[in-house]
């Protein structure tokens, strides 16, 4: 082996060794968080006591502020503690939020400041982690496309895990024991940065250096405690942005506290985002135009999904514990049980078995020179969505005891196959239409375009509020259900319609980007 062929291979193995660390602190964070969902609603109703109503708005609230807050967590990693660091903060945060759950049942006071503190934490911790994985792969775009496809997998992973595993502890041993459990994972994860960190701290600090002989030293951000030399100064930089975070914990629970100010937050954040989109529009060149304007569409357009995925997490888990048989059987033989927080399992398990045949037939599609247009795919996705709501109405409309739990296999891998065609294009639309010098931007106002989807999703649940007993619950699944499909019927309508003006659209943008080609710098 010669000396290059050496100094190229301890490089791939180094960068494979910072990788594998960033994608398992991700996987036991993921872990974590999906646990603590498919527990929460279940714990909200059944030993908090709290009405459908109330857990309803709460989790659209919540939801909400976890996909809005991950803008603040990008702008205190590139600008203010740095990614690691921030990431790191936010791993912590989360364990603590998992603890404070774990002791609300006998001390309620602690139950929303532990939301907003995971709510917070995640917005630390999620746009830094995926920060991490671009910087380790920078400069070779096959290796960031297998790396993140191996990081969207240990999402999942975890996710499935943990949403099997959570609601059958809660079950079994507490809801407390659970939250612990999904604190036990970001310490395991912890654990596993403090043992294999420093290897890729060391790989970052080179690749930094590196980066700074190549391109001078503007290449990329330097935070304001990297600014600073001196314990004195980063000590004191650090209290201060410490206690920033502690204020804005304090403000997400004072709104999350009253569904008043989260109407008004939601309210406001729809305006800003509006204004913003007009103003980046007209200041848009003329060539720009046609592409910005189709990802403003196109990411309306995936943010109605977030109306029906919040379903997973309110109504849909709600009929599951109410009027949902838990045992799978095959004719006569029992096969296993679910809890109605397991259910929530369905989804990521259907998303990593639809995902790589869906790959490969639009590999296959655009080899044959018929790749489908995002606005069309995004179509056949809410077409499926339909389908899963219209399977869900019929079961439980014609119903004459607990619906069958294949209702819940089938409903859910139909809705997850329709999510990949939709929400599953978000980032890719932005990526593809809008210009480079905005994406960035554009990319956290789709978070919090979601956030908004997320929040309106939660009153649609609302819909199907039933007493603290339980009773008559059916028949407001039903109304639901059969409101929901018909929604999805509606809006299949209208996207139809637009289709024609979509097409329009993009091949003005293709037939401006043939004139005037986007170059990469």
């Amino acid at each position: 082996m010669t000396d290059q062929q050496h100094s190229a291979a301890t490089f791939l193995s180094a960068r494979r060794r910072a990788f594998a660390v960033v994608m398992a602190i991700e996987l036991w964070e993921r872990f974590g968080y999906y646990g603590m969902q498919a527990v929460l609603t279940v714990f909200m109703v059944a030993q908090l006591h709290m009405r459908d109503h109330d857990v309803n708005l709460m989790q659209g609230g919540l939801g909400f502020l976890i996909y809005s807050l991950p803008v603040l967590g990008g702008i205190l990693g590139d600008q203010g503690l740095g990614t690691r660091r921030t990431m790191l903060m936010g791993a912590f945060g989360l364990m603590a939020g998992y603890g404070l759950l774990a002791m609300s049942l006998d001390h309620q006071a602690v139950f929303l400041p532990a939301l907003t503190l995971i709510a917070l934490s995640n917005g630390l911790f999620k746009p830094n982690a995926g920060t991490l994985v671009r910087r380790i792969y920078a400069g070779d775009g096959t290796a960031l496309d297998a790396a993140f496809t191996l990081y969207y997998m240990a999402i999942n992973v975890g996710s499935t895990v943990s949403m099997l595993l959570m609601p059958w502890l809660q079950q079994r041993y507490g809801a407390a024991v659970a939250f612990l459990a999904c604190a036990g994972g970001l310490l395991v994860g912890l654990g596993y940065y403090a043992v294999r960190g420093g290897r890729m701290r060391r790989f970052l600090a080179g690749r930094a250096v590196e980066a700074v002989k190549r391109h001078g030293p503007t290449v990329m951000p330097v935070p304001w405690m990297e600014r600073l030399s001196g314990p004195v100064q980063k000590g004191g930089l650090g209290v201060g942005i410490l206690l920033a975070v502690l204020l804005v914990w304090v403000f997400c629970t004072w709104v999350l506290y009253s569904p008043a100010l989260v109407r008004l937050c939601i309210i406001l954040a729809g305006v800003g985002l509006i204004l913003l989109w007009v103003w980046l529009y007209l200041r848009a060149k003329e060539s720009e135009r046609p592409g910005l304007l189709l990802a403003y569409i196109l990411c309306a357009q995936t943010m109605a999904y977030q109306i029906f995925y919040q379903q997973m997490q309110t109504s849909l888990t709600l009929f599951a514990m109410r009027d949902v048989s838990g045992v799978y059987q095959l004719g006569p033989y029992r096969l296993f049980t679910m809890t109605a927080g397991q259910f929530q399992a369905l989804n990521p398990i259907a998303v990593m078995l639809f995902s790589p045949v869906l790959a490969w037939l639009y590999r296959r599609s655009a080899s044959r020179g018929h790749d489908a247009p995002p606005a069309a795919k995004i179509l056949c996705g809410y077409a499926l969505v339909g389908l899963a709501f219209l399977i869900w109405w019929l079961a439980a409309g014609h119903s004459t005891g607990l619906v069958s739990p294949w209702v819940m296999v089938a409903g859910y891998g139909t809705m997850s196959l329709g999510e990949l065609l939709t929400i599953g294009l978000g980032l890719a639309i932005v990526a593809r239409y809008a210009p480079a010098r905005v994406s960035a931007v554009l990319m956290g106002a789709l978070f919090l375009l979601w956030g908004i989807g997320m929040y309106l999703g939660s009153l649609v649940a609302d819909l199907a509020s039933v007493p603290a007993d339980g009773g008559g619950s059916l028949a407001g699944y039903v109304a639901l259900f059969r409101g929901l499909f018909l929604g999805c019927v509606g809006l299949c309508a209208v996207l139809a319609v637009l289709l024609p003006y979509t097409r329009r659209l993009g091949q003005k943008h293709r037939e401006q980007m043939v004139k005037k080609p986007v170059t990469v710098t």
